[in-house]
């Protein structure tokens, strides 16, 4: 567990939580006007973000060669600039789908890029923030996956591909497997007790406090009881449902962006 940052928020200044963009599927076409969106979104909530967290599969695919990046999502990424220019701190965890970030964003536009969920003390409210995908009890093949995916021979094997039929592999596999997802019906609420991500925040609880829990990854917008001091947030998606979080320096909340 990491140690805890603080961000300080002035005056009618607000934090917003957002994950679940999966740009590049499942059409160009569908995902240039998810960008749009996003692209909107974020100008909207620009007068008063003192912070802004992006958390988890931006992306349906990322992976940074030495001296590329995937083609498209440049909206995003100017306005992502933009924004840090000036002077808007965001802050950017990986998911399932781009966790094969680097320092792209760091060094082009200063934004810090996290893999595993951070602490965070934001107007006197402490969080627990991440992705969420390989926490909690099961889902041990993926878990296993991912310990395969993220180790460096993973990333220098598939450097040695070229671009074009690596990210065009890539690209097919992410979109199969978010098809056999849905199939298993992924996106269905499965009650308090079976959410592995409650589950995980249950456990995290019982030994340290976080007044909010705050995640993506499982694609419904939650907002449960974890204890009666604490919650356990999800940011749902932008493919279909376009919600994101936002705290006040009093309560965090879920809006749908439309």
């Amino acid at each position: 567990m990491s140690t805890i940052e603080t961000i300080p928020l002035a005056p009618g200044q607000k934090a917003y939580f957002a994950s679940d963009f999966h740009l590049g599927t499942p059409t160009p076409d569908q995902s240039r006007e998810r960008e749009r969106a996003v692209v909107a979104w974020l100008d909207a909530i620009r007068p008063d973000a003192g912070v802004i967290f992006l958390v988890g599969d931006v992306f349906d695919f990322w992976f940074e060669y030495k001296k590329t990046i995937p083609k498209g999502f440049i909206r995003l990424q100017g306005k992502l600039a933009e924004l840090t220019d000036a002077g808007t701190r965001i802050i950017l965890f990986t998911g399932n789908h781009d966790m094969w970030m680097k320092d792209y964003f760091t060094q082009e536009m200063g934004i810090p890029v996290y893999r595993q969920p951070r602490r965070y003390e934001i107007g006197g409210k402490r969080f627990l923030i991440g992705h969420g995908d390989g926490l909690g009890p099961g889902d041990f093949v993926y878990k296993r996956l991912k310990t395969v995916f993220e180790s460096r021979l993973a990333h220098t094997l598939f450097r040695l591909v070229h671009p074009d039929m690596g990210i065009g592999l890539a690209h097919a596999w992410s979109r199969r497997s978010r098809i056999s997802n849905n199939e298993k019906g992924e996106e269905h609420f499965l009650g308090e007790d079976r959410e592995w991500l409650m589950q995980y925040c249950r456990e995290v609880e019982a030994q340290m406090h976080h007044d909010y829990y705050v995640f993506g990854h499982r694609h419904l917008p939650l907002n449960l009881a974890v204890s009666p001091t604490s919650q356990y947030v999800n940011l749902g998606e932008w493919v279909s449902a376009r919600t994101y979080g936002v705290f006040d320096g009093q309560t965090l909340r879920l809006e749908t962006w439309s």
